[in-house]
């Protein structure tokens, strides 16, 4: 098979049969889109290449950049692709979470900027939002930068419709799946793949999946971030579920070993949805001699992700468990244990609480240094993650007011502490969100 570029190898990637044995649905025929053999190995490619192609076209050999709001697989498909033209690229983003994603673009040649933001997703209405400033002059006529524009371009959801989705079709010889099963990032896949088949047949079945609250799985988005993708339209999907990062990490350690597909932890996820979810749809076919077909995407390989799993589940790499970790709690846990305080609540207690509350901003520097709660400390999540592990990291006569963008994640540390025995932890509901909306004092560093 001979290419003249490595573009011509985007797309046609493989469908793969999951072994009954392995899932255990007696009705249901499972598929695989191998999204992650794509030539720069993942989903991503096929949008990026869209989306940047008359960009690149109208620009190569000059000196312009490349821009994309993206800390993944976006970012990297885009770098290799503008240095292929002779173009620089230039990945701006609100925190790079997984560092091996970091290093790879710093070898691709990209440039990193990280900008404060409320949220892990850009929210185009939040006009105080640095990120969002950033993206609005992005789009300005005059703008020195190529920009992409992943969150709001429909090219991103083309490229899916011109070519993922006909593909699942011609593999299935003509017929259309009975249910297709899509992780929600940018909601370019689910959504261009879904028009394609609904085209076929407007019976098929789309299940969206989203993170679990509080909880960060690498290319997907919680159900509140979703809503502020400009792409994503709630009528895409029949239904949207959560999955938690430990499910996400079972389900990628299953296609790993059970199916010999190297699927990062994206893939994983969509596949123990997937798996859930049709479980109840396999029971009602018992008996009814008809059988079904559902396929979902496997985003791209498990390399990058290495850091992600020995954080969650260092086992997995034969390295003991340690120590207490957020992430072990469920969602119900979390809701039981949990305690938050109303921003009026919480600004009476910071004035006349005796001992004073201890607050513990757990957002990024960036967006600590542009506005926080005055008197707060600064402790990054991750950082906060890691000072809990060996056991309460503060006095049990000290309280402690915890808060982050939306009071998600605050929550999943409250609970935690509350349940390592801190009898006075709370969670800020809403977050500095929520704080800056209802015009309570925030200070610059």
């Amino acid at each position: 098979m001979r290419y003249d570029s490595i573009t011509e190898a985007i797309g046609n990637t493989p469908l793969v049969r999951i072994d009954p044995s392995v899932h255990g649905l007696r009705n249901i025929d499972l598929f695989a889109k191998l999204e992650m053999l794509n030539p720069f190995g993942s989903v991503k490619d096929r949008p990026a290449w869209h989306m940047a192609r008359p960009h690149l076209e109208d620009a190569a050999g000059g000196d312009g950049t490349v821009v994309e709001l993206s800390s993944g697989n976006t970012a990297k498909a885009l770098a290799l692709l503008a240095g292929m033209h002779g173009l620089k690229f230039k990945s701006v983003t609100n925190r790079m979470r997984v560092p091996e994603i970091k290093e790879l673009l710093l070898l691709l040649g990209a440039e990193i900027e990280e900008l404060p933001g409320q949220s892990e997703c850009l929210d185009p209405t939040d006009t105080d939002d640095p990120l969002t400033r950033f993206h609005q002059a992005l789009s300005e006529p005059g703008s020195t930068y190529l920009h992409t524009d992943q969150y709001f371009n429909p090219r991103n959801v083309e490229a899916h419709a011109a070519g993922t989705g006909p593909e699942i079709v011609k593999d299935l010889d003509g017929r259309v799946p009975d249910w297709f099963v899509a992780c929600v990032g940018t909601a370019g896949s689910s959504t261009g793949v879904a028009r394609v088949l609904r085209e076929h047949d407007g019976d098929v079945r789309v299940l969206g999946l989203v993170a679990d609250k509080s909880d960060f799985i690498p290319g997907i988005r919680t159900i509140d971030e979703v809503h502020q993708v400009g792409l994503f339209d709630p009528a895409t999907y029949d239904a949207l579920a959560p999955v938690t990062s430990q499910q996400a990490i079972d389900g990628m350690v299953t296609l790993i070993r059970r199916c010999g597909l190297l699927s990062g932890p994206t893939g994983g996820a969509a596949y123990q949805g997937a798996v859930r979810h049709l479980t109840s749809v396999d029971a009602e076919l018992d008996g009814t001699g008809r059988r079904q077909t559902a396929v979902f995407i496997v985003c791209d390989r498990a390399e990058s992700y290495l850091s992600y799993v020995r954080q969650r589940r260092p086992e997995l790499l034969g390295r003991p468990r340690r120590g207490h970790s957020p992430s072990s709690l469920s969602g119900d846990e979390i809701r039981a244990e949990g305690r938050a305080v109303d921003i009026d609540g919480a600004r009476r207690w910071i004035a006349e609480g005796e001992p004073r509350p201890l607050v513990v901003d757990l957002r990024g520097p960036h967006a600590y240094a542009a506005l926080h709660i005055e008197g707060s400390v600064n402790i990054v999540d991750e950082l906060f993650e890691e000072l809990v592990r060996p056991g309460l990291p503060f006095s049990k006569r000290t309280p402690v007011l915890l808060a982050c963008p939306v009071g998600e994640k605050s929550l999943r540390y409250a609970a935690l502490l509350s349940r390592m025995g801190h009898p006075d932890v709370r969670s800020l509901a809403g977050g500095i969100v929520a704080w800056r909306d209802a015009g309570a004092p925030l200070v610059r560093e």
